[in-house]
């Protein structure tokens, strides 16, 4: 693994790509980071951890990517993903944390949550699906409520992905341009764009609040998503200090021998058309 960088994240939109990262570097390092996050995710396992990672940010930062390259080494049975849909009008009726409450880790899990009860701060705050006594309570409980599940035993690591104006402006074109993703542009994607203003406002209000010492913002400048992938990847590593338990060189046993068992003919079953 690569030395850590020194971190230092430009204010709000005035952040550029920087120097770019080549293919072949970016996925070198990448490599060698998902070898480490396998062996973290054995450590979370074996020691009975139960780690929460939020992903909040602008729309089109990154966050989506980021969490895939996280993932796309693990097993789901230790690490999985919770991007939860628009609440029930039953859940409406509920206490605001509590659907978020039934997602959340049990001993040697790790979940990651794709947008999280931070909804209430963002979209919920600038499209006006709140009340100001809700969103004002929400500001109110939510350092109180991480602060609990951090003494329940819970690691928590939020993540906060900003992206600046142009750069922002370019994804979305790119989604409008691919069919294959243009799926991602929702009309509240369209919204926020003609509310920036506002988004940074509900931004700053919210981190003001929920910066808190037991469960502080962790920033990332998002413009490059190969760096961002890799400073997130490295990041988290740095949160969880984990030893490795990689397992003793595994040796294939040999196959059984056959006792002169007759499979079923091949043309009993349906096979997929080969088209290619």
């Amino acid at each position: 693994m690569s030395k850590k960088k020194k971190e230092g994240v430009r204010s709000h939109s005035e952040h550029g790509e920087g120097e770019k990262l080549s293919k072949k570097k970016y996925e070198k390092e990448l490599a060698e980071l998902q070898i480490e996050l396998v062996k973290m995710q054995e450590w979370i396992r074996h020691q009975g951890l139960k780690v929460v990672v939020l992903f909040e940010g602008r729309d089109a930062a990154g966050k989506g990517g980021t969490i895939k390259r996280i993932t796309e080494s693990l097993s789901p049975r230790v690490c999985r993903v919770e991007a939860l849909s628009a609440p029930s009008d039953r859940e409406r009726t509920q206490w605001y944390f509590q659907r978020y409450v039934a997602y959340l880790p049990a001993a040697g899990e790790m979940v990651l949550f794709d947008r999280s009860w931070y909804n209430r701060a963002g979209v919920e705050r600038v499209m006006g699906f709140c009340t100001d006594d809700e969103y004002q309570e929400f500001l109110r409980s939510t350092p109180e409520f991480e602060r609990m599940l951090v003494r329940s035993g819970i690691k928590l690591i939020k993540y906060w992905f900003s992206v600046s104006d142009s750069v922002q402006e370019a994804r979305f074109q790119a989604r409008i341009n691919d069919p294959t993703r243009r799926w991602k542009l929702s009309p509240m994607d369209l919204e926020s764009r003609s509310r920036w203003v506002e988004y940074s406002k509900a931004k700053d209000e919210m981190f003001r609040h929920t910066d808190i010492k037991q469960a502080p913002w962790h920033v990332v400048n998002s413009d490059n998503k190969r760096k961002a992938r890799l400073n997130v990847i490295h990041h988290l590593l740095s949160q969880i200090p984990y030893e490795d338990l990689t397992p003793e060189d595994i040796e294939l046993p040999p196959r059984q021998p056959d006792p002169g068992y007759v499979r079923p003919p091949l043309a009993d079953q349906s096979f997929v058309p080969e088209k290619f």
